[in-house]
């Protein structure tokens, strides 16, 4: 579009024809509508803590992906899989969301859910997640529905005590085992990354040769032929399963 002061400026007179002074009038009233609706979806998507609700100290998303097993993906298609529940910025509105949800030891074939910060896609790439990494935990059967809560209870919580370095969780339910992680910033910061193990071992109560092991995202990305978010979790089966009473 011609910039709207263009007639003005080619007028020596400054008495310039009315339905160009109409058009300008127009275009300037469209452009205002246009940016007050911009400005308008933006305050309706910030989500804040509601009156005498309990804040949290981060914004949470929750998110949704379903995929056909053995079926490698690539990057983009696996993005189109994600599926966005809702963001919540307060204990209240954290329950609103958790209450309505299907458990996920209910879940059947190969689903994920993830709960990261608002602004965090949970994928490898993400610029919060590409220098980072995961603890990863199997699971036997039945447990993941009561470990998923526990550990998701402690991120909102802030009981990892590790600053800004937590980017979110997932719990991945497959045929023979289920699967948790949590994923952290940064991978090369062996102090913080000890810190989330320990905590992890407290809060989800395990036992002491309950076998944990840390992917980084890196490592991930090289691996041939995109599985989904949690593709690495499925490898090495043969190591005990934990089997929390």
């Amino acid at each position: 579009m011609n910039n709207k002061f263009d007639a003005l400026k080619d007028d020596d007179s400054g008495d310039h024809d009315q339905n160009e002074e109409n058009s300008t009038q127009k275009d300037g009233e469209k452009e205002k509508t246009e940016r007050d609706k911009n400005q308008n979806s933006s305050k309706r998507k910030a989500v804040v803590p509601g009156p005498a609700e309990h804040p949290l100290q981060y914004n949470y998303t929750f998110w949704y992906s379903r995929r056909t097993p053995g079926r490698p993906t690539s990057s983009q298609s696996y993005e189109q899989n994600i599926k966005q529940i809702g963001t919540f910025a307060s204990v209240e509105q954290f329950w609103r969301f958790y209450s309505h949800m299907v458990r996920p030891g209910d879940l059947t074939g190969h689903s994920d859910f993830h709960l990261f910060k608002e602004g965090i896609k949970p994928m490898w790439e993400d610029d919060a997640n590409k220098n980072g990494g995961k603890w990863i935990i199997r699971l036997r059967k039945g447990l993941a529905s009561r470990c998923w809560e526990n550990l998701i209870l402690a991120m909102l919580g802030e009981q990892f005590m590790v600053g800004e370095e937590i980017c979110g969780a997932v719990v991945s339910v497959r045929f023979q085992e289920d699967i948790i992680s949590i994923w952290n910033k940064t991978a090369s910061d062996q102090a913080t990354t000890a810190r989330i193990r320990d905590t992890l071992r407290r809060v989800l109560n395990l036992p002491p040769n309950t076998i944990m092991e840390y992917k980084t995202h890196t490592d991930s990305i090289k691996m041939p032929g995109r599985l989904g978010p949690q593709r690495l979790l499925f490898q090495n089966l043969w190591k005990p399963r934990l089997n929390v009473p």
